[in-house]
């Protein structure tokens, strides 16, 4: 009984406890938890419903089905919650419970959920996880479509393509798959596939749109340009923005490739480019299109937007481009066109024809980057064959000539044997021969003429360079030579015929003069003044010549009658003529006129050079008629207002003269003295000690001359015959121009008598004779010595010729001082010239502008000077005024250089002025004048490189960005020597660039 009682309890709890368990299963929490989170996930609380999945799992065995849905369900609220590690979540799932009913549930339902979210990466990725064997035929469909539509949005054609295929026949999907299976085709280029699905769809509503824009543009990729402008024009009428300008290019382009270029501009105007940006393509068919219908500045203004292209398309818009502008009669512009064109690869017969078109401009306006004879033996050496050949070389010769370039034409006329180029041969080497002489380079210039004349082809030209080799022999001093050369001309048939022949009695008679055969040049004179009454100032030269002539002829009364010829022409040496006619007067014995005519001449010339000439000349007239307080006046005159003249010594000598006839010996000691000390080792100190010897000879105080005597150091009486004959031997070496020779004698005889008789004559004609040597630095110490002594009549000469030498140095520090003394006692109004227009270089070169600009001012009011010395000094002015910013008086005085300019001073006048109507927005003048500049002073690098930079800022601002660009980079490709030039350009290249970039995509910076 017991045992019943004890059994039972233990039956009754085992049923109990499993009716419980029973209950739990069923009724109770993990169960009815699982069943709670179902719902929430069915009523989309999905982050309630993870929470309870998430917390119950653990209820359930590892290998319960239950706790696999636990996890799966947790997954899929992740992911329907966007939640990072959502992806991870399910794809745990997956590996954890690889044999769950839900594996293959688990990929399609994060995929469909990915792909109703749009989320189409994500659904690819899930889709491809997908096992469709157990899929029904309907599911398989959906997964197809959304598999490939998820695919085809991330670009994965290839595979899209599959699963469109499969879907081709589809009820439901088939219109939609051979849509995008088509338009799959149609972006991997494959046109027959796209065209044949593409058109299955093409009159369905949801497609019609789409469908005609791709087979529009299929068709015109076919070149099937009808069909796209059939399927395209329908539909500009609705489509808006960026589809509209699409369509517009299709059409545009199409009725372009058909040649119906009025049909085609108004929809290739529609086109708005690419993000508001065209390209150089874009810009070739409306500018083509303008230039089939001849309008051609609208050609242009498209062409020329046209930038850095480098194919068949930029080639070919270059050629047209270069066409339009002749039309337009812009050469220098289709110059670079055709240019740009010729050096391109990519068309061999454009490339060939803008050659020759590029060749054949260069010739006939010039070429700002190259030689034009470069460019025309380029177009040789790349077409050796070509039918133009001789015409081609026929320009090469012409335009070496026209250029100016007469050193290269030599060079490339020398070899050549025909009678035709041996001509030009001889006319070539006259013009060379000119320009040297116009540089100042008179020997190569001779040389030059000689070679002219060993051809004698042509009489004129035979005639004029036998003038011009006897202009270059006088300004070398070969006198008779130069007599000889201006005979021969006046012999020649042709002289008469030349423009030289009208000045030829002149420069014969200057001949003559140098020679002194003054009958002959008085002839030569008068033939000149009674040939020529318009040039005046030549004729008042001749007449100063004339009265020169008869001067030294010492028929002093034809001498007065031309120097009043002079003096009445109211020239330029008016007081020269009246300082000869007052000495001729004195010569023909009549004093008292000289005497007039001199103190005539002092009150009417106060700034002449010749006024201590005139008070000495006076002094001495005075003396002679016994009127010593009228000498001393005028001799006290030289000597007070004219301290550096070479006559103050003579003066003084003359002072100390008058004392001692009028018993005034202390006076005249004390002269004398003065002379010694201010003026040692001169004939006039000598010749004071003479006299001072004299006077104390007389008054008995031989003592006092003895101990004043040996304290000058150039008397040396024991000396003095020795010291004479040494000097007089290398002297007399010196007039024969042996210069070899005198200065091994001038040294010997200045080591043997370092404080000789002859000192100061020695050192200035061993540098003479050293510099006609052309020893220019050992010519300077002795130089030196006779500027460092007292003033002598060497002085003026020594200076110059010191001057010189620094200034071929271009050492300013020594010059400058030099000049501003020859300045002050130059007796020679071309030293005062030369010293004047060397001061204002100087000081320009030291950058000491006010200084440079008066001493322009200086050069510019002598009437006597050169073409060539006025261009310098007004070239002064307008460079000081850049540098100062003074741009209107730089303008003003730029515009006085090219008035009278040549050579490379033009070129500089010539580039200010183009830059100067840039400024003022004169774009097209400014043009003009560069071209000129490049044309016409080829030579001139530096300052065509700079024009071209203005002509390129010109260009831009005409809106053509072609020009623009095309000209900086030819720049900074040919002129890499001028880093100045080059650094400006490219600069200016990318600013333009930056500018141009904001609307052409097809420009690279």
């Amino acid at each position: 009984m017991n045992f019943k009682k004890l059994f039972f309890p233990i039956v009754i709890f085992f049923i109990t406890v499993s009716l419980s368990a029973q209950q739990t299963i069923i009724h109770t929490n993990p169960l009815k938890e699982y069943n709670h989170a179902m719902e929430l996930y069915q009523n989309k609380a999905f982050v309630a419903a993870q929470e309870k999945f998430n917390n119950i799992k653990y209820s359930f065995d590892n290998a319960s089905e239950l706790k696999a849905n636990c996890e799966f369900y947790a997954a899929n609220c992740a992911v329907r919650l966007g939640q990072p590690d959502a992806d991870r979540l399910m794809e745990d799932f997956v590996d954890k419970y690889p044999t769950s009913t839900k594996r293959n549930s688990a990929f399609i339902n994060v995929a469909n959920y990915y792909f109703k979210s749009g989320k189409y990466a994500y659904a690819a990725k899930w889709y491809s996880k997908v096992n469709t064997t157990n899929l029904t035929l309907k599911k398989e469909e959906d997964y197809n479509f959304n598999y490939a539509y998820s695919l085809f949005v991330n670009k994965s054609y290839a595979k899209a393509k599959e699963h469109f295929l499969s879907l081709l026949d589809s009820p439901t999907y088939g219109s939609q798959a051979k849509y995008y299976y088509g338009y799959i085709a149609y972006n991997l280029d494959d046109y027959d596939t796209a065209d044949q699905y593409l058109g299955e769809v093409a009159n369905e509503s949801n497609y019609k749109s789409k469908v005609s824009y791709y087979l529009a543009d299929m068709n015109f990729k076919l070149g099937k340009f009808d069909k796209a402008i059939t399927n395209g024009l329908p539909l500009l009428e609705k489509a808006k923005g960026v589809e509209h300008s699409e369509i517009s290019k299709i059409v545009g382009e199409s009725y372009f490739n058909l040649k119906k270029y009025d049909d085609a501009l108004p929809h290739l105007k529609n086109y708005k480019g690419k993000r508001g940006k065209w390209n150089n393509t874009d810009y070739y068919l409306l500018g083509y299109t303008y230039y089939k219908q001849n309008n051609f500045e609208s050609a242009v203004s498209n062409f020329n937007k046209i930038i850095g292209g480098s194919n068949a398309v930029a080639q070919n818009a270059y050629y047209h481009l270069a066409e339009c502008y002749l039309k337009l009669n812009q050469k220098t512009e289709a110059l670079n066109a055709f240019r740009n064109a010729a050096h391109m690869k990519f068309e061999p017969e454009i490339k060939k024809d803008a050659w020759l078109n590029y060749a054949k401009l260069s010739y006939e306006i010039g070429n700002p980057y190259k030689s034009v004879p470069d460019v025309l033996q380029e177009y040789l050496d790349l077409y050796p064959n070509s039918t133009h050949k001789k015409e081609i070389n026929d320009l090469i010769i012409s335009a070496y000539i026209s250029s100016s370039d007469f050193k290269g034409a030599l060079d490339f006329l020398k070899n050549k044997k025909g009678s035709k180029e041996r001509e030009l041969y001889q006319k070539v080497a006259f013009y060379r021969g000119v320009e040297l002489f116009n540089k100042g380079k008179f020997s190569a210039a001779n040389e030059s003429f000689k070679n002219s004349l060993t051809v004698a082809l042509d009489a004129t030209t035979t005639a004029r360079a036998t003038f011009w080799k006897g202009e270059t022999n006088y300004r070398l001093n070969n006198f008779l030579d130069a007599q000889n050369d201006f005979k021969s001309f006046e012999a020649h048939p042709n002289a008469s015929q030349t423009e030289e022949y009208t000045n030829f009695n002149y420069n014969l008679g200057y001949a003559n003069f140098k020679l002194k055969e003054y009958p002959n040049a008085i002839d030569n004179f008068k033939k000149f003044t009674s040939k020529n009454s318009e040039d005046a100032i030549r004729i008042n030269d001749s007449y100063l010549r004339i009265g020169d002539g008869y001067f030294a002829s010492r028929n002093y009364s034809n001498a007065i009658e031309y120097y009043n010829k002079a003096i009445s022409s109211n020239g330029v040496d008016k007081d020269y003529a009246q300082f000869q006619k007052a000495i001729s007067y004195g010569l023909t014995g009549n004093e008292s006129k000289k005497i007039d005519e001199l103190n005539s001449f002092l009150n009417k010339h106060s700034k002449s050079a010749y006024r201590d000439d005139a008070f000495y000349v006076l002094g001495n007239s005075y003396t002679k008629k016994g009127n010593n307080n009228k000498a001393l006046q005028n001799f006290n005159n030289l000597i007070n207002s004219f301290k550096r003249s070479p006559l103050v010594s003579k003066a003084m000598l003359k002072k100390g003269l008058i004392y001692y006839n009028t018993d005034k010996n202390e006076q005249a000691l004390t002269t004398y003295k003065a002379v010694v000390k201010k003026f040692p080792n001169t004939a006039e100190a000598k010749q004071a000690v003479k006299n001072t010897r004299q006077i104390y000879v007389d008054l008995g105080r031989v003592d006092e001359y003895a101990a004043w005597v040996k304290n000058i150091d150039f008397v040396n009486v024991s000396d003095a015959e020795l010291d004479n004959d040494m000097y007089e031997s290398a002297e007399k070496q010196y007039l024969q121009n042996n210069h070899k020779k005198s200065i091994t004698s001038f040294r010997k005889y200045l080591s043997s008598f370092p404080n000789g008789l002859h000192k100061l004559q020695a050192n200035f004609y061993l540098a003479q004779s050293l510099f006609s040597e052309k020893k220019q630095n050992e010519a300077a110490t002795y130089y030196t010595f006779v500027v460092d002594a007292p003033q002598s009549e060497f002085s003026e000469n020594a200076l110059s010729r010191l001057s010189e030498i620094y200034l071929e140095n271009k050492n300013w520090q020594k010059a400058i001082p030099l000049l501003e003394r020859l300045e002050l006692e130059s007796n020679i109004p071309q030293n005062k010239t030369f010293a004047q227009s060397n001061l204002m270089k100087g000081y320009y070169a030291n950058e000491n502008y006010t200084k440079a600009v008066n001493y322009a001012d200086k050069v510019l009011a002598n009437n006597k000077i050169e073409n060539r010395i006025k261009s310098d000094a007004h070239i002064i002015i307008a460079r000081s005024a850049i540098k100062t910013n003074k741009l209107e008086k730089a303008k003003t005085a730029y515009k006085e250089v090219e008035k009278i300019a040549s050579g490379e001073l033009k070129a500089e006048a010539l580039y200010y002025s183009a830059y100067f109507e840039n400024n003022d927005g004169s774009y097209r003048v400014s043009n003009q004048i560069i071209q000129n500049l490049v044309a016409n002073y080829a030579p001139y690098k530096y300052w065509g490189a700079k024009g071209l930079i203005v002509m390129a800022n010109n260009h831009y601002e005409l809106k053509d960005a072609f020009q623009a660009t095309y000209i900086l980079e030819s720049v900074i490709e040919n002129f890499a020597e001028f880093k100045d030039v080059v650094d400006e350009a490219t600069l200016e290249l990318n600013r333009i660039k930056t500018e141009q970039a904001k609307t052409n995509e097809s420009i690279k910076q």
